[in-house]
């Protein structure tokens, strides 16, 4: 391993780590990658179901739910430096449903309570989730405007390909709730990348799923990433599970013949795709050489350098360590701005996905790790299974 330096005895602590979660029953099965100058090294581990005997393959496909959100930046940013979109532009003149917001005049007030937005939102305010709306980090049915959004299908919770209607009427939807505050006010979670989804498709005039898979997945050789996973790839495919954080009982969330098994009607920008381990490490490493994966070149340095640039600041921060900790938010992605671990070093940016996974790429080390598991996490905080993997790979370091 002395070509990417990292050592040979450390580094199969990986495996020892990650063999000792399954065999806690922490998750049935995990697949992890670490790639280090190029070297990659990926390891399958445990089994697709609790319980089973159909082993973890490099090629197991899962659902990677909030690892969607970089995926649909990049594909934001191929049409801005196409000046098809433009970082500053109002997003009304694609998604004229959100033209003239209401914001509502507290966050605890009724619907009716509202005043005019100061301002549009912008194509910027998407990327950055700075739009005014976005998951409260609040118990269910501590707000009016909760109770609106679960009316509609709009709420939060895992995500479910079903619910959501198609394109046109979920932005439709979301158009006639109040945005919670101004435009630029705050940074809120998920709803920025799910309304970016909607508006490449408009701004590129074809359906969002297939400007992903002509623009970024077949270029980069991403034959597994999709919205749905094909009849030929079920065999791949594991249950999905969740576990009650407060008892630790384990059930079934989705089955391999579930929600995922079909086209959805609503490709969510934010939560939608299925991936492999290989596919996104070929996203990761793209994004580690400023935009380019071989002889294809998707974004230009400087988009990328953009994208993984802090964007906020600390009054549109407020509230959200939960989700943020010690990083930053750029574009899609997360952006650690101080070293508070051993897995973290500043510059270094990714993003998890609650339904078990967990990704970051590391310019200052060369390196892109990637977990995946088919067990829901319990907390916007990474649980003992994801710390421990990227402590270990980073331990493994040996110059």
């Amino acid at each position: 391993m002395a070509g990417s330096g990292l050592s040979g005895p450390r580094f199969a602590r990986v495996h020892d780590v990650m063999a000792g979660h399954v065999e806690r029953g922490a998750v049935p099965g995990v697949v992890t990658v670490v790639s280090r100058r190029g070297e990659a090294h990926v390891d399958a581990i445990g089994t697709h179901a609790v319980g089973g005997s159909t082993p973890m393959r490099r090629d197991t496909v899962f659902r990677i739910s909030s690892m969607t959100k970089p995926v649909t930046a990049v594909a934001t940013m191929i049409l801005i430096e196409e000046c098809v979109l433009r970082l500053d532009d109002p997003v009304d003149r694609l998604l004229p449903e959100l033209a003239e917001p209401r914001v509502l005049r507290s966050i605890d007030a009724q619907l009716d309570d509202t005043v005019p937005a100061k301002r549009p939102i912008t194509v910027r305010d998407l990327l950055t989730f700075r739009l005014g709306t976005g998951g409260l980090m609040a118990p269910p049915g501590t707000y009016p405007i909760q109770a609106a959004l679960d009316a509609l299908e709009l709420g939060g919770g895992p995500p479910q390909p079903a619910r959501p209607p198609a394109p046109d009427e979920w932005i439709r939807r979301m158009a006639g709730v109040p945005l919670m505050y101004q435009p630029g006010e705050r940074w809120m979670y998920h709803t920025g990348s799910e309304m970016l989804g909607v508006l490449v498709a408009r701004a590129s005039g074809q359906p969002f799923e297939e400007f992903l898979r002509e623009r970024i997945f077949e270029p980069l050789g991403m034959v597994d990433t999709a919205f749905h996973v094909p009849p030929g790839g079920l065999d791949r495919f594991p249950p999905q599970y969740i576990r009650v954080p407060e008892t630790g009982e384990v059930s079934v969330f989705d089955q391999p013949d579930g929600q995922w098994s079909r086209p959805p009607a609503f490709p969510s920008g934010a939560a939608g795709l299925v991936s492999t381990a290989d596919d996104f490490l070929a996203f990761g490493q793209m994004l580690l050489a400023r935009g380019r994966h071989g002889r294809q070149r998707i974004l230009s340095r400087p988009s990328v350098e953009m994208m993984i640039t802090d964007q906020l600041t600390a009054a549109q921060r407020a509230g959200v360590d939960p989700f943020l900790g010690p990083r930053g938010w750029g574009f899609g992605v997360a952006v650690v701005t101080r070293r508070e671990g051993v897995a973290e070093t500043p510059g270094q940016f990714g993003w998890d996905g609650g339904l078990g996974t967990g990704w970051t790429s590391d310019p200052a080390e060369d390196m892109v790790v990637i977990l995946l598991t088919q067990t829901a996490w319990t907390s916007p905080s990474p649980p003992p299974v994801l710390h421990d993997f990227r402590t270990s790979a980073y331990q493994a370091i040996d110059d």
